[in-house]
């Protein structure tokens, strides 16, 4: 299907046994693109797609998530012998126990981690294991439904909108190959395996858009679960303006984009008060976007674009996903490969989404390495001891520093006062906020002046301590600094760097501002996340990705850049296009439509679709799968008389009948509470879910049984904050200690004296020559002010 790779990988040595027949077998996947020996089992008898099948959705979809894996046939009665081998020899294997009943009892896998401690065991499922809903049915609609996401996903007062493609399916698998390459490197590490119980839910929920993470500057550090109960209002944040051939998107943000674009629009007086300096007087004023808009309407998306950029607005041109794969920057980028769907037949799939010392991590088969030694380390959490210099900044940055730091790194945040992190944005006076303390959790603070010579000698000296760098600028502001690739390693050869940027680091649009709604916009999502039959019913004005589930390839990519560089010693250079993120969560239409697939953009069967229960804005989201769940699905509404239609007997014929099926659905919810449409639907084995609010999320009967989210204090915040408890469910690693997110600068003096040695003296001299700064006077006025008053109450 692909040929080998040439070069060696970071998980070159890296053994994976996959047994999984669902779209989570996009977890080997990605494992394999970094180097990991994929072997995909198929139990013969349940056997995917051969390959000789006519081109079908299903075909492509078996293809994207088995690039760069080698295949085995096994028979559960036959070949017994063989399968174990492969278990044994295994560093890693995934599973799903719900594959097959005679599997689930075929292995024993606590007798396989006695043969070898330090096997890691992946159990991959929909529910995670021994729970109340762990039989429970989901599709892609079904865990945003749950996740709340969908219940962000439209325009207000008017039904909730499905969000494109195999969204919340593909973010949990990035979260679940962060969780594994997590917990290879602490195998490795410590002699120690694990067994991790994943569920696709949990994934969803932490990496497509978590409603109790990070949010992005144009919140101004306010929860999701604070919106309020409704979608967005159309054009608030991120706003999309129509011009003379179509549309483009402006995310005006900072003060400095703002005062390029007052002057861009020919600085009108009505705006021209200080107080529109403020993202939340823009956002309020009804006059300004209609003026922008006047301005825009006889420009094309192209001058549009060129103007905005030499003016510093963050402004990109609403592209369909066609456009945007003929462009020449994704052409240049060699973002996709053609791969075998069947003989004599090829498409375009991802090319990887990690670039690594200048190499795309794309689907090549690995050549076979030796494995890796494992040491005997005592570790409570599998990055302990290791330093990291985090320069990100927003949602990304924030995250990737924030999943080291939960599982034991010194994660040291360098910001200052004369460039501060946009997310330090809020209501409040003291630059925290509940998003900033979800994203920065468990982080220390170092105030440093970067524009210094002597700050900039600092860095080295910090750089020759570190074991990692993670940035996300706009690519070429490391080497502008003079902290190049090659500089950094210079000072410290096994030092590992990772920066994200909206669009990648080489190509035409590599030097653009890149926001995540910018991406969307021009990466093809924007358009298809839409109202059908409505040109303007864009329905993604509030949602975060990709930014989170960037953030997780990043910290994935650092985690097997720390494998890699226990086999060579050297670290390695990664970077990451958040463009080529979602284009490759769009693999099976890309491919599919290549191959001039009908409908591949359609459900995979009928009904499928949000539908509203009885009560105020009360929605369930209806799916099925196959035969069996569309005539569950008929009895339960009362239409004995649809589930015996010949015409409605296989998937053809129903997709044929979407309208029909439809109206039947909507008519039996709208005598049904959500939660009961959901708990009868789901007993009967048919993927549905109610739409959940984010604020509702930690009372729903799943996640408390799961004990996915926990209550955490903030010193400086007066509410208690609900955070995740865990990234996956883990047998022998440790939850995230409780450190509450920093202040800008709290911890300047101690990392001073801690990472270099610096006497009191010296450090003294810095703070007084600006060169290191400590919390602002400021902001520890208010917050003593603060304390007094609360010890009088």
């Amino acid at each position: 299907m692909i040929a080998s790779q040439e070069t060696e990988k970071p998980l070159s040595g890296i053994s994976v046994v996959e047994i999984v027949d669902s779209a989570l077998a996009g977890i080997g996947r990605s494992l394999a693109e970094l180097g990991a020996e994929v072997v995909s089992v198929e139990i013969t008898d349940r056997a995917a797609v051969p390959a000789e099948a006519p081109m079908t959705r299903e075909r492509v979809e078996y293809v994207a998530r088995n690039l760069g894996k080698r295949i085995e046939s096994i028979s559960l009665e036959n070949d017994g012998a063989r399968l174990a081998h492969l278990l044994a020899s295994a560093d890693l294997i995934i599973e799903d126990v719900s594959i097959d009943p005679r599997y689930a009892s075929a292995f024993d896998f606590d007798a396989l981690r006695r043969d070898a401690p330090s096997l890691v065991i992946l159990t991959a499922t929909l529910f995670g294991s021994g729970n109340s809903y762990s039989g429970w049915q989901a599709t892609d609609p079904v865990l945003h439904a749950l996740s709340g996401e969908l219940a962000r996903s439209g325009i207000k007062g008017r039904e909730p909108v499905l969000p494109p493609g195999e969204l919340s399916l593909q973010c949990a698998i990035a979260q679940a190959s962060y969780a594994a390459a997590l917990a290879i490197y602490h195998a490795l590490a410590t002699g120690c395996g694990d067994h991790l119980d994943f569920s696709a839910l949990d994934g969803a929920v932490q990496s497509l858009d978590p409603g109790y993470g990070i949010g992005g500057s144009a919140t101004m550090g306010r929860a999701a679960k604070l919106q309020g109960p409704d979608r967005p209002v159309k054009g608030f944040q991120y706003p999309i303006l129509p011009c003379a051939d179509g549309h483009v998107r402006i995310c005006v943000l900072a003060p400095r984009q703002w005062l390029g674009m007052f002057k861009w629009i020919g600085e009108p007086a009505e705006f021209a008060s200080e107080e529109f300096l403020k993202t939340t007087v823009r956002f309020k004023s009804p006059d300004l976007n209609p003026a922008i808009a006047r301005f825009f309407a006889d420009k094309s998306r192209a001058e549009l674009e060129r103007e905005g950029q030499a003016h510093g607005v963050p402004i990109a041109a609403l592209l369909s996903l066609d456009e945007c794969l003929d462009t020449e920057h994704v052409k240049v980028r060699n973002a996709f490969v053609e791969a075998s769907v069947a003989l004599g037949v090829v498409a375009p799939f991802p090319n990887g989404t990690v670039e690594i010392d200048g190499q795309r991590m794309g689907p090549a088969q690995p050549n076979r390495y030796p494995k890796i030694a494992t040491t005997a380390r005592p570790l409570s959490r599998p990055l302990e001891g290791i330093k990291v210099l985090d320069l990100g900044v927003i949602v990304v940055g924030a995250e990737q520093g924030r999943l080291l730091a939960d599982m034991g790194a010194d994660v040291i945040k360098l910001e200052s006062t004369a460039f501060p992190d946009g997310s330090r944005q809020s209501d409040g006076p003291i630059g925290l906020s509940a998003g900033f303390a979800a994203g920065h959790r468990n982080k220390r603070s170092l105030g440093l002046n970067l524009k210094s010579d002597e700050g900039k000698a600092i860095f080295r000296q910090l750089v020759g301590e570190a074991d990692v760098v993670l940035s996300n600028f706009k690519p070429g502001t490391m080497d502008a600094l003079g902290f190049s690739r090659a500089a950094l390693e210079e000072i410290n050869p096994s030092i590992i760097t990772v920066e994200s940027s909206a669009f990648g680091s080489t190509g035409p649009w590599s030097k653009r501002m890149g926001y995540g709604p910018l991406v969307r916009a021009a990466a093809g999502l924007t358009k298809k996340w839409c109202y059908a039959g409505d040109a303007e019913g864009f329905c993604d004005a509030v949602t975060i990705y990709p930014d989170h589930v960037a953030a997780r390839i990043g910290a994935t990519t650092v985690l097997v850049l720390l494998i890699g560089r226990l086999r060579s010693g050297r670290g390695g250079h990664a970077s990451i296009s958040q463009a080529e993120v979602m284009l490759a969560h769009l693999a099976t239409e890309i491919a599919g439509t290549a191959l001039g697939i009908d409908s591949i953009e359609d459900p995979q069967d009928a009904p499928w679709g949000v539908f509203q229960a009885k009560g105020d804005d009360q929605w369930c989201v209806v799916t099925v799968t196959n035969d069996h769940e569309w005539l569950s699905l008929a009895q339960i509404i009362g239409r004995d008389d649809l589930a015996g239609d010949d015409a409605l007997a296989q998937r053809t014929g129903r997709r044929a009948n979407t309208v029909r099926l439809n109206a039947a659905i909507a008519d039996w919810m709208a005598t049904q509470g959500a939660d009961a449409a959901m708990e009868m639907l789901q007993a009967a084995g048919v993927p549905a879910a109610r739409m959940l609010r984010v604020a509702e999320l930690p009372e729903f009967g799943y996640f408390k049984e799961r004990g996915l989210f926990r209550t955490e204090p903030h010193p400086h915040l007066d509410d208690m904050l609900t955070l995740e408890r865990f990234h996956v469910k883990s047998e022998t690693i440790a939850e995230p200690a409780m450190r509450p997110a920093p202040l800008m600068g709290e911890h300047s003096i101690e990392v001073m004296r801690e990472w270099l040695g610096l006497d009191d003296a010296e450090i003294d001299r810095l703070i007084d020559e600006q060169i290191v700064e400590p919390t602002n006077p400021t902001v520890m006025k208010f917050i003593e002010d603060r304390c007094a008053k609360e010890s009088m109450k």
